[in-house]
């Protein structure tokens, strides 16, 4: 949610710029309207404002300015998708998503859009110019920024634990990925290579033959210990045959 405000703060920066310069907006769009032959039908969408950027603009100032309006248009269009990836609301604030998402559609017919009290962009404009061509879409960007403000505020007054399951979904899934993660780290690395087979092998032939030779050692020292001299005790000094004493 804090990142939903942020974007929504600087896009509300950007427009108190962009509104600044409502009169260099409208200049713009009578000049691309004039250069495009058509001065009767009012401008009633973003994507006619698109057209006549693209294909009617010769003037670099009309073009930062229309660009300018066409990048908070955007801006708003993917804020829209951040909202509805954040949860999934309730009626009230799925009718607030939905109609923000009509209006920053680049096809949805404006001409009868108009913003009220507090907002006065349409003061600004003669009573031809707000009623048969520029009403709505100097309208648009601050009646979606107050839909979008009204989102928020709806928002943050769900249940607690509504949101928190919301989270817990993230985190389940967050977890679930760090243990696949380390399940792989720990699984068996495949058949080793040769060389290292083999090295295991003479190492391990080395030692056994260690052994083998501690055990023969061993076994010598105990035949020739002390017991070895108990034996010929008892058998008595070896004398040669035929020579015998009495």
């Amino acid at each position: 949610m804090n990142e939903v405000k942020e974007s929504l703060r600087s896009i509300e920066q950007t427009y108190k710029i962009f509104q600044q310069q409502q009169f260099t907006f409208i200049a713009a769009l009578d000049h691309t309207r004039e250069n495009a032959h058509d001065k009767i039908r009012p401008v009633a969408s973003i994507g006619q404002v698109q057209a006549y950027m693209d294909h009617h603009c010769n003037n670099s100032t009309d073009r930062r300015i229309l660009l300018m309006f066409l990048n908070i248009c955007n801006d708003l269009n993917k804020l829209c998708q951040k909202l509805e990836a954040l949860h999934p609301g309730n009626s009230v604030t799925n009718n607030i998503l939905e109609k923000c998402k009509m209006l920053v559609s680049p096809s949805n017919d404006l001409s009868t859009v108009r913003a009220k009290y507090p907002h006065d962009v349409v003061n600004h404009l003669s009573c031809d110019e707000a009623k048969n061509h520029y009403g709505g879409v100097v309208s648009l960007i601050p009646i979606v920024l107050d839909c979008m403000k009204s989102w928020v505020a709806h928002s943050e007054k769900l249940p607690r634990n509504f949101l928190q399951n919301v989270s817990d979904g993230s985190a389940v899934s967050q977890k679930r990925t760090q243990q696949d993660a380390s399940a792989k780290a720990s699984a068996p690395l495949g058949p080793r290579p040769a060389i290292l087979t083999t090295a295991t092998q003479t190492v391990a032939s080395y030692k056994d033959c260690l052994r083998e030779q501690n055990s023969k050692h061993a076994k010598k020292q105990h035949l020739n210990g002390p017991g070895s001299n108990t034996l010929k005790n008892v058998n008595g000094a070896w004398k040669p045959p035929g020579k015998h004493s009495f």
